[in-house]
This record gives C-alpha cells, sequence and structure tokens, in this order.
C-alpha cells in the first residue's frame, strides 16, 4: 500500500468549509496527550503532516486505544505513522481552526520523517503579514453544503437556523453561534427545590454524537418547554445554550464543559438519525477493575447470573430509606461481580433468562472486595445489539455457563493487595531509589514500600466534607437552606461526615517526596476522626496547629502507589499511600540485627 502523502492536505483540512468525502494521506509527526482534569478519558493532540506542511488536530477519543503501547514495542498510532483518514470534523474556537480526527486506517510506520514539512499556521501568518498567498500548492476546490432551494423541503438532517453541525467535542466557552446533532443517552426525573430564594425545578440530560458526550441542564421555564419533548433515545438539534465549565459536584460526564438551556435556547427533533451512534462504551473487564481506583467510574459489560431480593437501607443521617437490589455479572476474564442497584432502577429491574446487559458510568467500590455500584446518572442496556454483546453471548451459552468463576472476596483482594504495595521489606526502597528508577512514569502503576518521616503536613483543606450513606464517601456541597446534599445518591444531611485527604511530605537519609493520604492514613497519623479535627480549627486555632506540630519527625512503613499525572501539559508523579503501619521496634531491632550479621 503506497505511502504517498497527500499533497495540500493540510490546507485543505485548514480551509473555513472543508472538502466533503476528502480521504487524505498524513503522517503523524507527535502524539501527546493533553491535560483534561482529573475525570473523563484522556485527550491526545497530534501533530499531522502532508510532507510540505504541518499543523495540529486533536484525536476522537473513541481512537485513544490506537495510542497505547504493547509492552516493549510501539503504539498502532505513534509518531512517523502513516494513515488515510477518513473522518473528520472541523470548526473555529477563537480564530483558530480545530480540527478532530474521527475515523482512520493505518497504513504503516516508514520509521521517518517523510518531507521536510514546515509550519501551515506560521506560513499563513507569514503570508497574511504581506499581504501575499501562503506558499502552499494550489488549493483544494472545496463544495459548500447543500442548501435547499426556494420553496423545496428542508433535508431531514439539517436544523432549521440552516447553521453548520459543530462536534460536541469541539464545544467551548468561546463560541456564540453553534448547533450540535446530537442524541438523548439519559435523561433525569424533574427535581424540585424550595429555599429563602424561592422555588424552582430542573432536568438535565446527557447528549451524545460519534466525537463525545456532555451534559445539558433546564431550570424552570426550560422545563416545561423541553422535558417531554427530549426523550432518551431520540436525536436532536440543539443550539443557543449557555456553555460553560462542568460543576463536578453535579455532573460526571467526561466533558470539561456543560450546557445550560436558556429562554433563547432551541431544541428541534432530528428525523435522521443514521449518522449518530446509540451508545459508546470503553468496557473494562471484571479482572480489570482491581486496577481502578475506589469510586472511580468505568463501563463493564456482563451476564447477570443472579438476581437478589428487592431490599432497603436506611439511611443514618436522613432517617429514609433506599430500595436496593443486588445482582451478579460474569464475564470472560472468569471474574465475578456484585453490582448493586439503588431507587427506582433497582426496583423495576427484571432480568429473565441471564440476559447480557452493557452498563455505562457504573461506580467502583472496596467493600468487601470489588464492586459496582449503579449512580443516578448510570444507564443500561438489555442484551444490546453491539459485537461485545454478541460475542459475550456465544461465549456464556458455550462454555462460560460450565465454568467456576473467581469472585472479588475480602480474602482474596488482600492478597491482591500485597501485590500492589502493602509492607513487604523484602522489597523496601529509599526515596532516592523510587525516584531514580523512575517509578510511575510507564503505561501501568507502579507499587512500592518504603521508610520514612513525616516533616510536614499542609493545613490546608485537609479534609472534605463527605456523604454520610454507608459505602458511598462523595464529597456533598451545602445548599442555601443550609443542609448538605450528595449528588451521587441524592440524600441530603443536617452535617456532613468529614474525610481526610492529606497532602504529606517525608523523607529519610536519601531525599524527600509528597505522598498523598487518605482517611485510613489520616486516622492513624492524627489519632484522631478528620471531623474532630476540623472541629478543633474551627474553635481552638492554637491547639490544631500543636496537633499538626505533633506529628512531625514520626516514622512510618508507607505502601504506594506510583502514577503518572497530567497537569497544564506538565507530567508528573503522584504517590499515593495504600497503607501506612506504625513501626514496631522489636521487628525493627530484629531486621537490623540480621542485616549486621550478613556482613560478619
Amino acid at each position: 500500500m503506497s505511502l504517498n502523502l497527500t499533497p495540500s492536505a493540510c490546507s485543505a483540512l485548514m480551509q473555513d468549509v472543508p472538502p466533503e468525502d476528502f480521504h487524505p494521506t498524513l503522517q503523524i509527526l507527535s502524539v501527546k496527550q493533553v491535560n483534561t482534569g482529573p475525570t473523563g478519558p484522556p485527550r491526545m493532540r497530534v501533530i499531522i503532516s502532508d510532507g510540505d506542511y504541518f499543523t495540529q488536530a486533536m484525536l476522537a477519543t473513541q481512537l485513544n486505544h490506537l495510542t497505547e503501547k504493547p509492552e516493549g514495542g510501539l503504539a498502532e498510532l505513534d509518531k512517523n505513522t502513516v494513515i488515510r483518514l477518513e473522518k473528520f470534523a472541523s470548526n473555529s474556537v477563537q480564530n483558530k481552526r480545530l480540527i478532530i480526527l474521527l475515523d482512520l486506517k493505518v497504513l504503516g510506520n516508514p520509521g521517518q520523517k517523510i518531507g521536510n514539512p514546515a509550519s501551515y499556521d506560521v506560513a499563513k501568518a507569514e503570508s497574511n503579514a504581506n499581504a501575499m498567498p501562503a506558499p502552499i500548492a494550489p488549493p483544494v476546490t472545496l463544495q459548500k453544503p447543500a442548501q435547499p432551494a426556494p420553496g423545496s423541503t428542508r433535508p431531514a438532517s439539517m436544523p432549521k437556523n440552516g447553521g453548520p453541525i459543530f462536534p460536541i467535542e469541539g464545544l467551548s466557552p468561546y463560541q456564540n453561534k453553534w448547533t450540535i446533532k446530537a442524541r438523548v443517552t439519559n435523561k433525569s426525573d424533574i427535581r424540585h427545590w424550595s429555599n429563602q430564594k424561592g422555588e424552582g425545578k430542573l432536568f438535565s440530560v446527557t447528549l451524545m454524537d460519534e466525537t463525545g458526550e456532555i451534559r445539558a441542564t433546564a431550570f424552570n421555564q426550560q422545563v416545561d418547554d423541553f422535558f417531554e419533548m427530549m426523550q432518551e433515545g431520540k436525536v436532536y438539534f440543539v443550539s443557543k445554550g449557555r456553555i460553560g465549565p462542568a460543576k463536578r459536584q453535579f455532573n460526571n460526564v467526561s466533558n470539561l464543559y456543560e450546557i445550560t438551556f436558556e429562554r433563547n435556547t432551541e431544541v428541534e427533533p432530528c428525523l435522521d438519525a443514521s449518522d449518530v451512534p446509540e451508545v459508546k462504551y470503553q468496557f473494562v473487564t471484571l479482572e480489570g477493575l482491581q486496577d481502578l481506583p475506589k469510586d472511580a467510574t468505568c463501563d463493564v459489560i456482563g451476564v447477570v447470573t443472579e438476581v437478589g431480593e428487592l431490599g432497603e437501607i436506611l439511611a443514618k443521617a436522613s432517617g429514609r430509606t433506599v430500595p436496593k437490589r443486588e445482582i451478579n455479572i460474569v464475564d470472560r476474564s472468569g471474574f465475578s461481580c456484585r453490582l448493586t442497584l439503588w431507587g427506582k432502577s433497582g426496583e423495576t429491574f427484571q432480568a429473565p433468562d441471564q440476559p447480557v446487559i452493557a452498563f455505562k458510568g457504573v461506580r467502583v467500590g472496596d467493600f468487601g472486595g470489588r464492586n459496582l455500584s449503579y449512580q443516578s446518572s448510570s444507564q443500561m442496556s438489555i442484551n444490546p445489539d453491539i459485537p461485545d454483546a454478541h460475542q459475550l453471548r456465544g461465549w456464556y451459552d458455550s462454555i462460560g455457563n460450565t465454568q467456576a468463576h473467581r469472585t472479588f472476596s475480602s480474602a482474596a483482594m488482600s492478597a491482591a493487595g500485597a501485590d500492589r504495595g502493602q509492607f513487604n521489606r523484602s522489597e523496601l526502597k529509599t526515596i532516592a531509589m523510587v525516584k531514580d528508577e523512575n517509578l510511575g512514569m510507564g503505561e501501568k502503576n507502579d507499587f512500592f514500600t518504603t521508610k520514612a518521616s513525616v516533616i510536614h503536613v499542609k493545613q490546608e483543606n485537609f479534609a472534605y466534607p463527605a456523604c454520610r450513606s454507608e459505602k458511598c464517601n462523595k464529597k456533598v456541597v451545602q445548599t442555601t437552606d443550609g443542609r448538605w446534599e450528595c449528588v451521587s445518591c441524592g440524600l441530603t444531611f443536617d452535617e456532613p461526615e468529614y474525610r481526610y485527604l492529606l497532602s504529606i511530605s517525608v523523607a529519610d537519609h536519601t531525599g524527600q517526596a509528597w505522598l498523598s493520604a487518605f482517611n485510613d492514613a489520616g486516622e492513624m497519623l492524627f489519632e484522631m476522626k478528620a471531623g474532630d479535627l476540623q472541629s478543633m480549627k474551627d474553635s481552638d486555632e492554637a491547639q490544631f496547629s500543636r496537633v499538626m506540630s505533633d506529628v512531625r519527625s514520626k516514622m512510618y512503613n508507607f505502601s504506594c502507589r506510583a502514577r503518572q499525572d497530567n497537569y497544564n501539559d506538565q507530567t508528573k508523579v503522584r504517590y499515593n499511600i495504600n497503607r501506612m503501619t506504625k513501626l514496631d521496634y522489636k521487628t525493627e531491632i530484629k531486621a537490623l540485627v540480621d542485616s549486621m550479621k550478613a556482613y560478619m
């Protein structure tokens, strides 16, 4: 297959109206992950070249798997890879052209750069400064989107306003005029509130196109306008909403932004939904749940093997009962996992004949081993018509129903934890060794054990207000009436339960490092609950400072996880404490004696 690049491809892609049915051959010069915040899938920025010029583009998140590097090898989409661009989206953000690669075919990798390309943006800027055409090959002839003739019927694929369709992945607060064509994949019930400022109501929908997802929320009059119209599974044209940063306490959709419906917002049903996918999944195997942190959200697919009776749990803070139902699912990884359905989803759940169910956005828990929890924003699809479901159905009917499946029991998770960083003296590392070996810089998490002394604890934000309901622990927000609300489980409380979230500086004889510590480690360090320390800070600042000072110079054994973190386009390594234990001096003395004997 030819690896010749398409001349003037960058010029054509950067036009205001990119050509239709254009499939250029390009070379990838660089692949780099950019910061997207603490939630959602990573975003990849790529540099594309036509041999004469290069420019930046973004890779659609559904293609992220192409950038995953196998152990000791190159990713399918890597530096110098030559591709055929099958589908793309293009729009203007702050007078800059944004290209999103939606679908592509990898042609090969010659191992070197083709040609000597220059920056298209620099060439264009120089051309504008000199009032002369940019030094590029003759542009590709472009076709404008077909417009309906006067008096003719408007195509079903076009909105009434006739504006261009923007990809969800390209939306930002800097755009005033935009229209998206998206499917409603999740719709909340109407929620009411009443406080000193008055009364109100709202509902939210999750909108999805082939490039991504975004949450949209309607308030008051817009609830009356759009709640009945917008139905799950249907496709709509949406325009003239306000785009702002996503409020993470209410929104777990993997997008940096969200839409708020306003008085002039337009929502129009779309009759041609052929180019909008049903639901996009990024499935994790049940075995892979061991590698996800507690409270992460993920997509899973499994065969339902058991359905428990409907029960209920009493929320201690509010005194309300919440319906719950536990089911069991298995998949081809050979693991079985418990999944809890809450509220109406548990009450109405029916699963005859052991169906295959795809779950989107379920939360990972670790109570009694790894488990899953269905949230208000989660989605489920029974026997979906997708390849993963067909393959799973065939596997289970042929051999899966006769196999024994491993479970995430507490004992099993404890054993797994021993391999993931619990204290092991034979693997003890100094802080210098951890940094010299670049732990955490690889594709997967690294685990290590170290012995170090606490030298400082950051006093700012040492704890957070958490949900009081069992197994939740999510952050709660204070409402205008003074109560505390958990967006995850929908409960409200008079007071939150504070939990530790610490940043601790530790040191040994070789160096210093910052460790992130959570509630169990915090309670061991301060020997009190986070709520008690928070009350002390509010009532007696001097005593609080003494407590913070008293923990310095104390030595502990730390079992940690090292992982990469990207912030502002900078890659750093974060060290999280998995387990923290006090020194047993008898054991420490024996270890020192054994070490000395080894040299005698």
